[in-house]
């Protein structure tokens, strides 16, 4: 004989529920089709989502231009100045830079490599602009954009000459210095040719320009030299770029004219939007029809098996344990059709990125997804099928026993 005071082990009641998924495997498929309906389409189109979205962002990240904020009128700007906004938050790099006319040499290395009017650019320590190259060792150091060294043909290591020119009482003067190419910038850090420097040897040869004695030139003609305390212009640089919108306002409110990539990455951010927007319209429309889906399917399977759960009533099973037995299915139907929909979206993105990614770069992607998101994705799944068999275990736990027996 049963006994019926003894309280049935949850094992049991677990083991029936995946019997009886089996034994109605037909019911079960249809269920599993409904979730299996929702998470393919829902992963592939926030696949997509991500995949352009984060592929747009890596690029503009990776351009180091779109996170500067460029002067364009020159100002007065002490040291204060510098050190109060390299304090700011969202700056990232900040750095003195002279006046535009004296921001240019030329380079030679011989008689037939010569290039003319080469942008000088002073560099430091955390430059956006070195990327993964070290910053320079030396004040006599020099860093060249990929251009420049291909139309010198030089490689690092080898010295070349940097020569400016000024007019002193009527008379043309030239100074030289030997610097040596410490290192190359790949090709899509800088496009123009240009000579990343130290600011001493830029402060240098403004001095030279404006009629100063320039020891580390070796030109004892001019004035005495100068204690440099000011500059016209700066090097700014956004820490990211999410920052680069209130900095150049920052900068606008204090009188300094400026200018940005701020278009480039608004749009960037609309296309986010828009696209977050789009998504969030067709998965709560999808998820709420998956719900609905599954809670018609629940509340008929256990209407029909409402006399089989009555029974498993009268063998002891309580009203606190007899909800598991639904919401045990709910969630192993859920996990079936998740899983079958991760193998659909590797399908599909896996064609996305063949046809679609045939007109981008090799190391483009169309449709991606981390980890991180097949998690969420799996948690919200799970949670959805827990609430929607809640629900429909209510209306197991008002089943009586007696209905067992009423059809004997």
């Amino acid at each position: 004989m049963i006994n019926l005071s003894a309280s049935p082990r949850l094992g049991i009641l677990l083991d029936l529920s995946f019997r009886d998924l089996w034994h109605d495997r037909m019911v079960s498929l249809c269920l599993i089709a409904s979730v299996l309906a929702v998470v393919a389409p829902l992963l592939l189109l926030f696949g997509l989502k991500f995949g352009i979205v984060s592929q747009m962002r890596q690029d503009l990240m990776a351009d180091p231009r779109n996170k500067e904020i460029k002067m364009i009128a020159s100002a007065n700007l002490d040291r204060a100045w510098f050190a109060r906004v390299g304090a700011m938050s969202g700056v990232g790099f900040v750095l003195p830079l002279t006046r535009s006319l004296n921001a240019l040499a030329d380079l030679y290395k011989d008689s037939s490599h010569v290039v003319d009017n080469v942008e000088l650019i002073p560099t430091a320590k955390s430059d956006p602009l070195l990327g993964n190259a070290r910053e320079l060792q030396s004040a006599t150091g020099v860093i060249l954009s990929a251009s420049a060294a291909r139309q010198l043909e030089v490689v690092a290591g080898e010295s070349i000459h940097l020569r400016v020119l000024r007019t002193l009482n009527n008379k043309s003067e030239r100074a030289q210095i030997a610097v040596k190419v410490e290192q190359v910038l790949a090709p899509e850090s800088f496009s123009r040719p240009a000579a990343l420097i130290d600011l001493t040897l830029l402060v240098a040869l403004e001095d030279f320009r404006d009629g100063f004695k320039v020891p580390l030139l070796q030109i004892t003609n001019g004035d005495e030299p100068r204690e440099r305390e000011r500059f016209a212009r700066a090097r700014i640089y956004a820490d990211r770029i999410e920052s680069v919108e209130s900095l150049a306002n920052r900068l606008t409110d204090e009188g300094i004219q400026n200018s940005s990539r701020l278009a480039d990455i608004k749009t960037v951010q609309s296309i986010d939007q828009v696209l977050g927007v789009v998504f969030s319209v067709i998965a709560w429309t999808a998820v709420l029809g998956c719900a609905a889906s599954m809670m018609g399917g629940l509340m008929a399977n256990i209407d029909r098996k409402r006399k089989d759960l009555a029974l498993l009533r009268l063998f002891g099973f309580g009203k606190s344990v007899l909800p598991l037995y639904v919401v045990n299915q709910a969630l192993v139907l859920t996990l079936l059709g998740f899983a079958l929909g991760c193998c659909i979206y590797a399908l599909g993105s896996h064609l996305f990125n063949k046809l679609l990614g045939a007109f981008l770069a090799a190391d483009r992607f169309v449709c991606r997804l981390e980890p991180i998101h097949f998690l969420l994705a799996l948690g919200c799944a799970m949670l959805i099928a827990a609430l929607v068999s809640g629900i429909g275990s209510l209306t197991v736990m008002q089943i009586e026993p007696a209905e067992s027996l009423r059809d004997v």
